[in-house]
């Protein structure tokens, strides 16, 4: 397919995700199906271009001063892909397969029009009812982080150094064009183009043999923040697909008692084949089984319950840009629900003295400082380990960390803009 015919299987698609109100990934399965013509590139190419529009919709509308499908898709080439109007122009020709020409209107909305007088919530793309909550967090710099957090992520990888070292997995994925993360020792990362094809991780040797593991940068370091030591005695409350659950473990140094559990059993599903290949033996998987509590005779004993909480996922933007669009107050007030009764099942596992690592990907106050200003009204006798103490166990990296995130008395939040990771806050509670 050509530039232009793919421009034009991209309006089509917004014109079915707007139409059919059906998850963009959803529409670009269906739509490869039904074209199987288009190769792996094509397709590749098409996604991207979805992806951009959806980050892009607010702000591309108002710069063509229309929204419409075609409309969001231009605005996009000017502002995400920063094509000159002649560019773009040159792509809509009217050719075959190619978009209708540029009207008159247009052509002056794309070289005339920018986003100096739009609100907020149009420039930074994101829903107008949340502009409230990012302007608590941010204040006047929540367009820059919300454009951030419209950006193309990158991919990373943690090394399992249960098995491997990070020096012997950078020269063996060379090919793949991974370089050190910033502030993780045990990361890499590899950038994407707007077109770029995600590499087949998952056929690499590699990860066949247990090596890497793809988890965000911000992601591995809300585990180590965590500092889990050998010995200890560390529950994995919300542990889902285990992401954190071989963090922890790695951590851990197979020394000690790790037990994964999560209310939801389905999402425990790939953790035992994910705990296989990356060679943990001291981690126990606990599925919920009807009323009973997986968790008995537990109470009181942990020296660590790492809580990688239920959120509305802001954070994560960036990698799930429709999310955002979808997304309904009433969404954030059942995730509060849940949060706090996970923090407090947290405080009755942890022992005297144990330590509650509370993990979101959100940078929504609600569902952190508020959260943890919540829990320690109802349970004086924890307290906050300061952030400043919380970042040593980045050693060399703690000051350069620690002057990138966002922090309060009550823990530190990571986002794009400031540690190029996703958006993660971090309290790590202790009791006495």
């Amino acid at each position: 397919m050509t530039p232009a015919a793919r421009l034009s299987a991209a309006i089509e698609l917004i014109e079915t995700i707007d139409k059919e109100r059906v998850p963009a990934a959803k529409a670009l399965k269906e739509w490869g199906g039904a074209h199987r013509f288009a190769g792996s590139g094509d397709r590749a190419a098409i996604s991207g271009l979805i992806w951009d529009v959806l980050r892009r919709r607010s702000s591309s509308a108002w710069i063509m001063d229309e929204d419409t499908p075609r409309a969001r898709v231009l605005g996009m080439l000017k502002l995400e892909r920063g094509l000159e109007t002649d560019a773009i122009a040159a792509l809509c020709d009217g050719s075959r397969y190619a978009p209708s020409p540029l009207t008159d209107n247009e052509r002056a909305a794309l070289t005339s029009r920018s986003l100096d007088a739009a609100p907020p919530p149009v420039a930074g793309d994101y829903p107008e009812w949340l502009d409230g909550h990012l302007a608590e967090v941010f204040g006047e710099d929540r367009v820059a982080e919300a454009v951030a957090m419209a950006s193309r992520a990158p991919l990373d990888l943690r090394v399992n150094t249960l098995k491997a070292k990070r020096e012997k997995v950078l020269a063996s994925t060379a090919h793949l064009g991974t370089m050190p993360t910033t502030f993780s020792p045990i990361g890499l990362r590899i950038e994407l183009g707007a077109d770029a094809r995600n590499p087949g991780i998952h056929s690499e040797e590699d990860f066949i043999k247990g090596l890497i593991e793809v988890q965000d940068e911000g992601s591995q370091l809300a585990a180590l923040l965590s500092a889990a030591r050998p010995g200890e005695q560390v529950i994995d409350l919300c542990a889902g697909a285990g992401g954190k659950t071989l963090a922890l473990a790695a951590m851990m140094q197979g020394k000690g008692r790790l037990i994964a559990t999560d209310r939801d059993k389905r999402q425990l599903a790939p953790i035992y084949e994910r705990l296989a290949r990356a060679g943990v033996h001291n981690c126990e998987v606990r599925a919920p089984k009807g009323e009973g509590d997986v968790l008995g005779g537990i109470n009181a004993s942990a020296d660590l319950v790492l809580i990688d909480a239920p959120c509305t996922g802001t954070g994560t933007w960036r990698r799930n840009p429709d999310a955002k669009w979808r997304m309904r107050p009433g969404a954030l007030e059942l995730r509060l629900k849940d949060q706090i009764e996970v923090l407090d099942r947290a405080k009755t596992l942890a022992k005297p003295g144990g330590r509650i690592a509370y993990i979101t990907c959100s940078v929504l106050p609600a569902e952190n400082a508020d959260q943890v200003r919540a829990f320690l009204a109802r349970h004086p006798d924890f307290a906050v380990v300061p952030p400043s103490q919380v970042v040593t166990a980045l050693w060399d990296k703690a000051d350069d960390f620690s002057t990138a995130t966002l922090q309060s008395s009550e823990g530190l939040l990571m986002t794009p803009r400031r540690t190029g990771t996703d958006g993660f806050f971090v309290s790590v509670l202790k009791e006495g």
